[in-house]
């Protein structure tokens, strides 16, 4: 078995191929694994860019057991906050998204009294689904349950059925603008730090019940090492990773997939290819257009092109500190004045995202030092209309071919990064006094950023957006015909873009694609937990409650209080 990538979904279907008996070779262009879920030194200074919460993080629920059957946890310490994220306003005021339903009740109705009921309405929906998760499928894809299978599924889901059916129903938009706080409707869309304006009630209930379950916590040694735990529980299980390795097409040959041809022009064969990197290169350039069918072909030459049917990629700018910031909180979602949005190139919606990340990642970064990280969802087209340099380049160093370094793309983009760069320091100063001549280490990027890295669509991080046509229909395909392409034999797709959503779905896609073969190859499928490390602990660090309702407590919680669990 061939596969195209050594993201999250590349690395899980090579575990899951070699614990089902498969000879594997994972191509990889970049140097390291991790593809998305990845980070990079700078000096003395590791900038994460990937986790700050990992869905499955926990047990109870059927996300976990994928997580130890890679290997990703183990020996590891979880850390999670008691808040998920701050959403401060405009004006200063700012609301906390506790996780644990009666803490944020109880915050809730303090700040708007007048929306008692609503908040109550909301928490007890968050209650039911903290209960919810166990059931949750994971495991197996429902196109291949059988009848009596999906009946349990679905019957396990009977006690939840009215909160399901009215958080999946409602946008969050909808729900929101019922509050008469004019913060709390306008903070609400930013639980999940960005603003989602298609995604209803129930993916917000999903992340906060399972950050409140402590099944949404960041792991030990951050993204990369992350990507590299499943890479050396690949690399136990007897597979094989070429990095540096581009790969330009998917050999087919009698209708069936039978090798890939490489960047060097070099050709290597195989009984079985699956691709997990990007969809549309996959589709559209390795395979060149073909064996699409009707719905595939709408898929990724108009749909993919309608605003709002991927995840849209982002621009970051990372500070490395000389000195701690003990009033940085780990998560904050700032709203933005119109003017202070005009300032950033791209900008989606008026507002950033700011992470105090040496809280989710102290290892990281040396004592006393911070890093922040500040990002915000961005359209691509302006930087492409500002760059006139080419998106890729591969050159040889060292007698190497490489594939991701640095290319140039003209003064008018590098313009546009500083101005950016000078935007969000003048924001970050504002809020946090002292920043700008603390910084040791700065670092921009933007979706062509990880358009170069990874090779993804328009920079996008994660694929297909849930809730819209492009992923429900993508959801819909895959239930229906599996993860191939109709008239071609031997070929799968792995990865988030034969799924929706983040890392567990990555992960868990590779599991579902090899369950998929194994019933194709008619072998019955089969995975173990991984025993080479003790199972991961968890510790809970304490997010500073400040003003008059905290107490005399609010000082002594600047440094994080830390629970074992």
């Amino acid at each position: 078995m061939i596969i195209i990538g050594a993201g999250l979904g590349g690395l899980s279907t090579g575990c899951y191929a070699r614990m089902n008996g498969y000879r594997t070779r994972i191509f990889e262009m970049h140097e390291v694994p991790g593809g998305c879920c990845t980070a990079w030194d700078r000096g003395d200074f590791t900038l994460d860019c990937c986790v700050s919460w990992l869905l499955g993080s926990g047990p109870g629920n059927e996300m976990h057991q994928i997580w130890l059957e890679l290997g990703a946890l183990q020996g590891k310490r979880m850390r999670h906050f008691d808040v998920f994220n701050i959403v401060r306003g405009r004006d200063g005021r700012a609301v906390r998204f506790y996780s644990d339903p009666d803490r944020l009740e109880a915050h809730l109705v303090e700040l708007s009294p007048g929306d008692a009921r609503l908040i109550r309405q909301f928490c007890d929906g968050l209650r039911a689904f903290r209960k919810c998760l166990a059931v949750y499928p994971f495991l197996k894809p429902v196109g291949l349950m059988g009848r009596l299978e999906r009946w349990r599924m679905l019957a396990s889901f009977v006690p939840y059925v009215n909160v399901i059916r009215k958080s999946i129903t409602t946008l969050m938009t909808d729900y929101s603008a019922r509050f008469r706080d004019p913060l709390l409707r306008e903070a609400f869309n930013f639980i999940l730090y960005e603003k989602h304006p298609n995604f209803p009630v129930l993916p917000f209930y999903f992340q906060l019940a399972s950050h409140a379950n402590l099944s949404a916590g960041v792991p030990e040694g951050g993204s990369m090492g992350l990507s590299r735990s499943i890479e050396q529980r690949y690399l136990r299980l007897g597979g094989e990773v070429s990095y540096n390795s581009r790969v330009e097409e998917i050999l087919v040959e009698d209708d069936r997939a039978t090798g890939v041809r490489l960047s060097d022009g070099s050709e290597v064969r195989a009984d079985i290819v699956v691709s997990a990197c990007d969809g549309h290169t996959t589709l559209m350039r390795f395979l060149k257009g073909r064996y699409l069918d009707e719905t595939y072909r709408r898929l990724y030459t108009s749909t993919i092109e309608q605003p709002g049917m991927v995840f849209p990629g982002y621009v970051t700018l990372f500070l490395g500190l000389r000195r701690p910031f003990p009033d940085g909180d780990p998560c904050t979602t700032h709203l933005l004045s119109d003017a202070e949005a005009a300032e950033l190139t791209g900008i989606s919606h008026p507002s950033i995202n700011v992470q105090f990340r040496s809280r989710h990642y102290p290892e990281l970064s040396p004592a006393g030092t911070t890093v922040v990280y500040a990002t915000y969802f961005c359209d691509i087209a302006p930087w492409r209309a500002l760059s006139d340099g080419p998106e890729q380049a591969s050159r040889v160093r060292g007698g190497t071919e490489l594939h991701t370094l640095p290319v140039r793309r003209g003064k008018a983009y590098y313009t546009a990064k500083h101005r950016v760069r000078d935007a969000l320091l003048r924001i970050l100063e504002q809020r946090h006094p002292g920043i700008g001549d603390a910084i040791a280490v700065r670092d921009v990027s933007s979706p062509l950023t990880q358009v170069r890295y990874t090779g993804n669509y328009d920079g996008t991080v994660l694929g297909w957006q849930p809730f819209v046509e492009g992923g429900e229909t993508l959801e819909e395909q895959i239930k229906k015909h599996g993860p191939g392409l109709p008239g071609l034999e031997n070929f799968y797709l792995s990865g988030v873009w034969a799924t929706t959503g983040g890392l567990i779905r990555a992960a868990a896609a590779g599991r579902h694609v090899m369950q998929f073969i194994c019933r194709d190859d008619g072998r019955t499928f089969t995975a173990d937990i991984d025993r080479t490390a003790p199972l991961p602990t968890h510790v809970v660090d304490r997010v500073a409650a400040p003003g008059p309702a905290a107490g005399a407590a609010a000082g002594r919680l600047r440094s994080p209080h830390r629970q074992e669990a």
